[in-house]
């Protein structure tokens, strides 16, 4: 099993990386401010807009260490790459399944119900956890109807079905989301999904919990071999991972929305970590992006036991193991796609 290695981010916008040795070298106005070994780390991310040099770019290209740029906001902007590893044989058989309507079909149907399956349990976690500060019964009905769902979405006929069925339970669980905010709820308040661009805090963490992610698991999809471009559900888009996309699903609530709504209720996360521009979009600030990315380390070393390998993982993992799993499957080694179900 692969090991969980570290993430360097970079929040400043004024840093400037390069190559000294086996060390990424961090400077600022060209004075030296840190360097970090290159042995430990899996990949840089930087939401800075002072430059990286070409020999590090290089570096990280041969040693397969993933460079990401983000903008301010937490989207992704470029990924550094270098020569494709995998076998040529895997990625062939994927792109024949994504050309296979009902072969694509079967894989969209699992993370769709996973995903279905994981938002149905932070909300019985809600009732078990904290019941007498919520309407316990609205959350039982929500939780009633995203089980109805599953079944709807496991015997989906095709692919638009199948989002029309995801699309709804998604509005079903987003309509508790602000009764999960149990702390700060003069500061927190969620009525609505709103992404380009975010319009409130909580969908401010939102959007870049869920771009976090999302990079996780396109450099997860690359590294078993995968073409994290091309997927089952999400459609082919010039410059979009649908495949990354798609995984994704099978995260966002027991993994992000969760992140999300800790950092409100255990007050990690307060107003003044936000700023808002003049179109109305509300972003984290420098302080609040080296908070979130700090907790977000904190989260990728805990464990849990995974429900189908049945063995003690790091959270980090997560995307990694799906990944590996996926692979398996569309070589021929797994008979269905075992998607991450959380309890």
């Amino acid at each position: 099993m692969k090991r969980l290695r570290n993430t360097l981010y970079v929040n400043q916008p004024d840093r400037y990386l390069s190559l000294d040795g086996e060390n990424v070298v961090i400077s600022c106005e060209q004075k030296e401010i840190g360097r970090v070994p290159l042995h430990n780390l899996e990949q840089i991310v930087t939401f800075g807009h002072a430059g990286t040099s070409p020999a590090l770019m290089g570096k990280c290209a041969r040693d397969g260490i993933s460079l990401v740029f983000m903008s301010r906001s937490g989207h992704f902007l470029a990924r550094v790459e270098g020569e494709v590893r995998g076998n040529v044989l895997l990625r062939r058989e994927q792109y024949r399944i994504a050309d296979d309507a009902r072969r694509s079909l079967e894989i969209a149907r699992s993370m769709i119900c996973a995903k279905l399956y994981n938002s149905r349990w932070v909300l019985e976690r809600m009732i078990r956890d904290h019941a007498p500060r919520i309407d316990a019964e609205m959350f039982r009905q929500r939780s009633q109807y995203l089980k109805a769902a599953i079944v709807d979405a496991g015997a989906a006929a095709d692919a638009d079905s199948l989002r029309g069925i995801e699309g709804e339970a998604a509005s079903i669980y987003f309509s508790v989301f602000n009764d999960m905010i149990l702390q700060q709820k003069d500061g927190f308040t969620f009525t609505v999904r709103s992404r380009r661009p975010p319009l409130d805090r909580v969908n401010a963490l939102l959007s870049f919990a869920y771009s976090m992610m999302t990079n996780q698991c396109a450099a997860s999809l690359e590294a078993v071999g995968l073409d994290p471009y091309v997927g089952f559900l999400h459609t082919d888009r010039p410059g979009r991972k649908s495949l990354a996309l798609d995984l994704v699903e099978e995260f966002r609530s027991v993994y992000c929305d969760r992140f999300v709504l800790t950092l409100i209720n255990k007050r990690y996360l307060q107003p003044e970590h936000f700023e808002q521009r003049e179109d109305g979009a509300v972003l984290l600030n420098e302080a609040g992006r080296r908070l979130f990315i700090e907790y977000w380390q904190k989260r990728k070393y805990e464990e849990l036991r995974h429900p189908y390998l049945e063995d003690k993982l790091e959270w980090g993992m997560l995307p990694y193991v799906q990944s590996l799993l996926l692979a398996r499957h569309i070589r021929g080694d797994l008979d269905a796609y075992p998607p991450f179900l959380w309890k």
